[in-house]
């Protein structure tokens, strides 16, 4: 009799932009026993929404043992809009008597009508390969630490998870010196292998592992490859790498070459643009992909990720054929993590003449921009790394453009697909029409009086489709200048639509201006009959040309514009710079009449400006051929400082504080902390750890935070405490914040003081600067006015307090003058001093004449506190504490 089984089906949605989809999905399980029949995924286990971006969903189906599973049909019926889904994988684990199982169906493809070859059905097959490795570390390797060593393989069909090389024997020692060790592992099916990557953790202590060889078997077929490695893995050798790539070496293959990638950050010119956080990189091409990289050493010198500078780092691997993208973020360590990316560029060595182009002109940070640490950035091209300079190619050079034109395999040549190519240059624009018939097309032009080109746009098609059409690539070289460059379109080209697409020239040396995305607002008036339904179209015109025809509907559905509604269309476009008018085209079936009342254009993450044009007026349409254009000239113009995070929740006042030191004394002493914040500070509470474990501050309702202090409450230390990091995160909010401070040492390097304080560090504003105040105490000239007790002061601004702080001197004369100076963070406009004295010591009595505090180094700006009493116990009001004005 045969069991009731639960299948668990894990569905992997991958993480392309446009994966996830809203159609219904449908699967079958088929086994050596049989299938599970036709099955709707209905409810997720784990997500209320299913099939999102880089989401894995859980579904239940019960079914008769179905033996070993064999395949998966997989499909959707194509219902809603954007139904399009990108399938990563399927895991299948269900139970059969005492053992668990568990079955990985790859897939890594679009079930899309216009994606991929258009198929919205997959049937996928569970090949599983079994490897025997034999691993060789060479004579003079170390004797092997605590380190995870992993290894991945790539082959023509995907690559493996990240491979743990740890022994099968529990207390077995690998990678000993001249040891030969082997370990088995089991992947999917890899079809052929080209490279393996292998890796070592970066471990504090780690003296490296010198790898020979690496021997790989395929249990089932008997396919044999072998790496001759002979390389270090260690940051003290050699490349000062953990990770090292080697192709696959085949008796009827060419080997792959190996590169030194050159991948250069440029960070942008902005405040805060720099950061002092690890940054990683993952290169992508059509050959496969590098792994996570840490950017470690960079060929410039200097700091690295510093504001307007740009950084190298060489990355070696395996060719990866065309470049496609790149996987750039950091790990938010560090005061200040939060850095601003202009883009990324790439070339094959440091001899190459051409580079990749990654643009971006964005931030990478949890409250700015795209609110995202890690991003992924698409290319738009490749150009020359040196070239004439533009302002000779400005003198209108004679000579040709010729272009090529490179897509998919178009199998009708009798009905070609219509495009147009547009040149926008500096002085006009051109427009070239084309009649693509094969996967590569030719076309030469002067494009003569345009002047210098600065972006492309693709329009089209102005026929019917009956199979969707991908554009790949236009390479455009001069004849005369020799200027070349070559731009990444990558877009597929589907029935029934109209598609603008646009990508900026790509020059040497010259930033590319960035594709911005736009956010066109319609607001429909709230008037009687004001809406319609037809057809539209929208033109943006600014500085820099013109955005083209933009269809806001498809081209066989109208579209509704409703009484009172604002409908939102995005477009992505080449930077306009500063908008002058927009251009709308109506056309309704219905002769209705639409009121427009205005359209807000904002540019969504860069560089932040919104744009109003204000109709009000009726759109008339009368006739049902034509279209009706009214041009709506620019009303006004905001900028918005910066993009930032709303926080939906309302903070309670509650931080977890993380803080690693160095240097801690063996008895920690008692360390108060304080916070300040634009609208008071919080109590004094202990700090309760020193090594990187976090711990919870109240800090109240006390406003954006602006610093914190620590203040030492026993004797000055004899050495200071080094502060590695220190972060904030708001409980409820999740706001995170950094602290800048200029001496890395709590209580200074010499443990002399008794109060550290630090700026937070927030991305939409400059920190408060530290300042070294002049602090000039004025002893009075009545008989024994002097003292030999300690002073303490208290500095009061209208940016906070500077805590009570011991003055540096032992003894304050009669008639004299003791200067001492406090580092703290601006108080701003100073308004009273706490000052006092501990009452200990022979004639510990004081008479104060006057406190006179300024900025050292400033001759201006002086502050006078008159006291001009006793601090006396015995004298007066007898009052050893007193607040100046």
């Amino acid at each position: 009799l045969l069991l009731v089984l639960v299948y668990e089906v894990h569905v992997y949605t991958g993480a392309k932009p446009g994966a996830e989809t809203d159609a219904n999905v449908y699967i079958n399980l088929i086994g050596t026993r049989g299938d599970a029949g036709k099955r709707k995924l209905h409810r997720s286990k784990n997500n209320s929404i299913k099939f999102r971006h880089g989401q894995m969903d859980i579904f239940c189906i019960k079914a008769v043992s179905l033996g070993d599973l064999e395949k998966v049909l997989i499909s959707h019926d194509g219902a809603g809009p954007g139904n399009g889904w990108f399938l990563d994988k399927i895991v299948i684990k269900h139970k059969e008597g005492e053992e668990d199982q568990e079955v990985v169906f790859p897939c890594n493809r679009w079930l899309d009508e216009y994606q991929d070859d258009g198929k919205t059905e997959r049937e996928l097959t569970a090949n599983t390969q079994q490897w025997r490795m034999q691993v060789k570390t060479d004579g003079d390797s170390p004797e092997p630490q605590e380190c995870n060593r992993t290894l991945v393989i790539y082959g023509s069909k995907g690559k493996s998870d990240e491979l743990l090389l740890s022994p099968q024997t529990p207390g077995y020692v690998c990678f000993l010196p001249r040891a030969t060790d082997e370990f088995i592992v089991e992947t999917g099916d890899l079809g052929d292998v080209y490279k393996i990557r292998v890796s070592c953790d970066e471990v504090p202590g780690f003296e490296g592992w010198h790898l020979k060889s690496f021997h790989l078997e395929e249990l089932h077929t008997k396919q044999k490859l072998n790496f001759d490695c002979k390389c270090w893995l260690s940051l003290n050798r050699e490349d000062k790498e953990l990770v090292k790539e080697f192709p696959a070496v085949k008796e009827d293959q060419e080997t792959l070459p190996v590169y030194k990638y050159v991948v250069s950050v440029h960070i942008g010119d902005r405040w805060g643009a720099e950061t002092f956080a690890n940054v990683y990189i993952t290169l992508c091409g059509k050959r496969g992909d590098t792994g996570v990289r840490k950017l470690h050493t960079s060929l410039a010198k200097g700091r690295k990720f510093q504001r307007n500078k740009v950084d190298s780092f060489l990355v070696e691997a395996v060719s990866l054929s065309h470049l496609q993208k790149v996987v750039i973020g950091h790990d938010r360590e560090g005061y200040g993590a939060g850095m601003y990316l202009k883009m990324v560029t790439v070339k094959e060595s440091q001899d190459s003449d051409k580079e990749w182009v990654f643009p971006l002109w964005n931030w990478l940070d949890t409250h700015l921009g795209l609110c995202e640490t890690v991003c992924e950035i698409v290319t738009v091209g490749r150009r020359l790394t040196s070239s004439p300079k533009l302002s000779e190619m400005n003198m209108k050079p004679s000579g040709l453009w010729i272009m090529d034109i490179t897509g998919s395999d178009w199998s009708n040549e009798e009905d070609p697909i219509s495009l147009s190519f547009i040149f926008y240059g500096n002085l006009s624009h051109k427009k070239l029409p084309l009649q693509v018939t094969g996967k590569a097309i030719q076309i030469k032009d002067e494009l003569a009086d345009i002047g210098s080109i600065y972006k492309v746009q693709v329009t089209g098609p102005q026929s019917e489709l009956k199979q969707p059409w991908r554009l790949d690539l236009l390479h455009m070289k001069h004849t005369g200048t020799k200027e070349e460059m070559y731009l990444a379109f990558d877009c597929w080209f589907n029935p029934n639509e109209d598609k603008c697409v646009e990508l900026p020239a790509l020059y040497t040396d010259q930033e590319p201006l960035p594709v911005v995305e736009y956010a066109i607002h319609l607001h429909t008036g709230d008037l009687k009959k004001a809406d319609a339904t037809g057809a539209a179209y929208i033109y943006m015109q600014g500085e820099k040309g013109d955005s083209g025809k933009r269809w806001l509907n498809s081209r066989h559905s109208l579209i509704t514009f409703s009484r009172g509604q604002v409908d939102v269309f995005k477009i992505k476009a080449v930077y306009l710079g500063k908008l002058n008018q927009v251009i709308v085209g109506f056309k309704s079936l219905k002769k209705d009449e639409w009121f427009l009342e205005k359209i807000i254009i904002k540019e969504v993450l860069y560089p932040f400006s919104t744009h109003v044009f204000v109709h009000n007026d009726w759109i008339n349409k009368r006739s049902k051929k034509d279209f009706v254009e009214v041009a709506i000239p620019l009303k006004e113009t905001s900028m918005t400082s910066l993009l930032t995070k709303d926080f939906d929740t309302k903070s309670r006042g509650q931080w977890q504080m993380w803080m690693h030191c160095m240097q801690i004394p063996e008895d920690v002493p008692d360390i108060q902390v304080i916070v300040f914040g634009r609208k008071g500070k919080s109590p004094a509470q202990k700090v309760q750890n020193l090594n990187d474990n976090p711990f919870l501050l109240t800090v109240g309702d006390i406003g954006d935070i602006t610093k914190i202090s620590f203040v030492l409450s026993g004797p000055c230390l004899g050495k200071g405490i080094k502060l590695h990091k220190l972060q904030l995160k708001d409980l409820d909010t999740k706001e995170e914040l950094g602290f800048h401070t200029e001496s890395p040492c709590l209580f200074g390097e010499d443990g002399s003081e008794t109060v550290t304080e630090l700026a937070a560090v927030r991305p939409d504003e400059p920190p408060l600067r530290e300042v070294l105040y002049s602090i000039s105490v004025h002893t009075g000239t009545l008989p024994a006015s002097g003292t030999d007790a300690d002073v303490f002061i208290t500095v009061f601004g209208d940016q906070g307090d500077s805590c009570k702080r011991r003055l540096g001197h032992s003894n304050f004369e009669r008639g004299q003058v003791c200067i001492s100076e406090m580092r703290a963070v601006d108080l701003g406009q100073l308004s009273k001093v706490l000052v006092e004295h501990h009452n200990v010591g022979y004639g510990a009595g004081w008479y104060l004449d006057q406190i006179v505090i300024h900025e050292s180094g400033k001759t201006d700006g002086q502050y006078a506190f008159l006291c001009q009493q006793w601090l006396d116990s015995g004298v007066g009001d007898t009052q050893m504490k007193r607040m100046l004005k």
